[in-house]
């Protein structure tokens, strides 16, 4: 099951990095357009998104017809990003790879800028297409071009885009200036538009499901894009990349039976699952078996359950009534089966969670009482160590992840084990994460299964145990009669 070489190849892979100077400038916009134009041109596209986002994903899917993977330095590190990106990009033959960063070019943790998108554009060796917001300025937006080029780590910035121009004059004022003292073209100036912006909630923009018009928001953006940008030259950009020098792990093929299926939530409430962590599961044996909260009113026949991220206090009258559901998860864990759980899926195990003036019963496997503030408790990136030895972790293991939560325990100091204690981030209790009973394990933190490549093989045995187990008792108890 694990790793039996690393090949390296030199791979043509067309590619292209969509950011801009700050956040809320339009790249998500522009990004959208481009990948709708190319997938409705006959195009074969593929994306990723910077950063630990779950959100956009869902809209790059929509909008390319494609699963979108994600890139993050802090949560992967450098390999990890590497290997994703190159396994979920092949094959590369006549294929097209958009890379929407996160928040500005070169924001980052990092002082020197190596986890910015700067950073990971150069670790891609992939050119970028800038996208800048025009409202406010005229010849001056140079200046910001410029120094977007001149700050380290430099990135190779192939062409501009003007976002929210007020008029021709203004844009061609700013192209004037952009391509004289920067050295590079504007290859679109999109008029501003209020009816073409996402809508924004708590923890981000509105998902795919909850906007009515959602495709055809995407549809419009393909428009705008086509009629506004200079689609043929930002095409070309993508094949300014070099060549990139492919190392591939070679994987152990699961063979014979499958060894265990693990349920995953997944439906409007529970939809915060990053594609590699599902197929870290499948890599290791595992058959998903995805399971519907708002329909299904019991666990089907399953050896583990994942319950990820999401939005769960949008639908609390729907999961509290599910009574059903609720009480097979909490015989199930009382039976032993493992079960992970992340923020959304942490709160559903709980006790109870109060919403809007409202409390809702929900599983019970958790001691704590769940209330929710205005302002985020946990929001970033997470560092934790474990502080205890479990089928999960090992006592000392460091675990990078993300978190970003309004909720938290009314009650934070009730009797209860951890598995994590809480070096950067809030977790559970400020201190502590990852609640653990019996073999369930959750938590505040969402973690990505390449910065972690323990977590899946761990996960997969102990489902594997787990059937092992059951069929065992069952055979013990059949052989009495």
């Amino acid at each position: 099951m694990g790793n039996k070489g690393v090949h390296t190849d030199s791979v043509v892979l067309p590619r292209l990095v969509v950011s801009a100077p700050w956040k809320s400038s339009g790249k998500t916009l522009v990004s959208l357009g481009i990948l709708s134009y190319l997938a409705e041109n006959g195009d074969d596209v593929r994306s990723f998104k910077k950063g630990p986002d779950y959100i956009d994903p869902m809209w790059h899917r929509l909008a390319s017809g494609r699963e979108c993977y994600n890139l993050d330095t802090y949560l992967m590190g450098n390999w990890g990003c590497l290997e994703s990106f190159i396994e979920n990009s092949m094959p590369a033959k006549g294929r097209l790879v958009l890379i929407e960063g996160n928040h500005g070019l070169h924001d980052g943790l990092d002082l020197d800028g190596s986890d910015s998108c700067a950073g990971l554009a150069n670790l891609l060796q992939a050119p970028v297409l800038l996208v800048v917001d025009s409202r406010k300025t005229n010849r001056g937006i140079a200046a910001i071009v410029k120094g977007m080029q001149a700050m380290e780590p430099r990135a190779q910035i192939a062409g501009v885009i003007l976002n929210r121009v007020r008029n021709p004059r203004q844009g061609e004022k700013q192209k004037s200036a952009i391509e004289r003292y920067c050295g590079i073209p504007v290859l679109g100036m999109l008029p501003h538009d209020d009816e073409l912006s996402i809508p924004e909630r708590h923890l981000g923009l509105t998902t795919v499901e909850e906007m009515a018009g959602a495709a055809n928001f995407i549809k419009a953006a393909a428009r705008m894009v086509a009629c506004h940008c200079d689609m043929k030259r930002i095409r070309e950009i993508f094949h300014k990349a070099p060549p990139v020098q492919a190392r591939r792990r070679e994987k152990a093929v699961v063979c014979g039976d499958v060894r265990a299926k693990i349920g995953v939530f997944r439906d409007a409430a529970f939809c915060f699952y990053y594609p590699d962590n599902l197929r870290a599961l499948t890599d290791n044996g595992a058959e998903l078996v995805f399971i519907d909260t708002f329909h299904q009113t019991g666990l089907p026949e399953i050896d583990g359950l994942y319950i990820g991220g999401g939005f769960p206090e949008s639908f609390f009258g729907e999961l509290s009534g599910n009574v059903g559901l609720l009480r097979d998860v909490r015989e199930r864990v009382e039976t032993g089966m493992p079960v992970y759980a992340e923020c959304g899926g942490f709160i559903y195990l709980c006790r109870s969670a109060s919403w809007e003036g409202r409390t809702y019963q929900l599983a019970g496997c958790l001691p704590f009482e769940i209330g929710f503030q205005r302002s985020p408790v946990g929001h970033g990136y997470v560092n934790l160590i474990s502080s205890a030895d479990s089928g999960w972790f090992r006592k000392g293991e460091q675990v990078r992840a993300h978190e970003f939560h309004y909720s938290r325990p009314l009650s934070p100091n009730v009797c209860c084990s951890y598995q994590f204690d809480v070096v950067r981030g809030s977790g559970i209790t400020g201190k502590r994460d990852g609640a653990l009973y019996k073999n369930l394990l959750a938590s505040f933190a969402h973690l990505h299964a390449a910065g972690n490549p323990g977590w899946a093989p761990s996960f997969v045995a102990m489902a594997e145990a787990y059937k092992k187990n059951i069929r065992s008792e069952f055979e013990k108890s059949a052989s009495i009669y």
